[in-house]
């Protein structure tokens, strides 16, 4: 599975801080039910692996590793069973990692200094990050003006209202975020948010 394939799968990635609130599978289900099949599970907690183990066995689910930091990361997400993996920042150590193995890798950007590493390393699909602080939409058509070839996952900021107007900018293959699943949402309100998400043109 190539990153491209990831990024075509549906229109919005969930991000998912998992804490122990939701079962992972039960919450995988869910999302892949309402027709969101790709989910980026950050590794900020101690759960995140053992979620990724248990997610991996969800029929449909297309399961990653996001806030991935060094190498040692790298590894043991792809030990656990991640497809593809997310970092927030694109470094020469885990750039070089990444694309010795079999997993598709979506750095982070969020300078044309940080695209043309990317490039020099054969990347053309990148996590365009913190998006909102980063300059949101107008930032992104500064830079996909000189990168024509380059496609963005933006993250960070983006909101249900937000979401359609990103996505209807032709650099974009799709969005991350985390409003379909925030603390204290029930399975059936994250299923529901999750719908309208799933059902975003892009």
């Amino acid at each position: 599975m190539t990153i491209e394939d990831v990024m075509q799968a549906a229109p919005v990635i969930p991000v998912l801080v998992l804490d122990g609130e939701h079962d992972p599978v039960a919450l995988a289900e869910t999302l892949v039910e309402a027709g969101l099949p790709v989910l980026e599970v950050t590794l900020r907690t101690s759960q995140a692996l053992d979620a990724i183990r248990a997610m991996s066995r969800v029929p449909g689910a297309i399961v990653g590793a996001g806030t991935v930091l060094n190498e040692w990361q790298l590894f043991e997400a792809r030990e656990a069973g991640a497809r593809f993996i997310v970092a927030p920042g694109l470094t020469e150590a885990l750039t070089r990692a990444a694309v010795a193995t079999s997993l598709a890798y979506l750095p982070g950007v969020a300078t044309a200094g940080d695209i043309m590493r990317g490039l020099e390393h054969g990347l053309n699909r990148f996590k365009f990050f913190p998006a909102e602080s980063s300059g949101g939409l107008p930032a992104i058509r500064s830079l996909a003006a000189p990168f024509g070839n380059v496609r963005f996952c933006p993250t960070g900021g983006i909101t249900e209202a937000s979401a359609p107007d990103y996505l209807a900018e032709p650099a974009v293959s799709c969005i991350g975020g985390s409003w379909m699943v925030k603390k204290g949402m029930s399975l059936a309100a994250i299923g529901e948010a999750a719908r309208r998400a799933a059902s975003l043109a892009r």
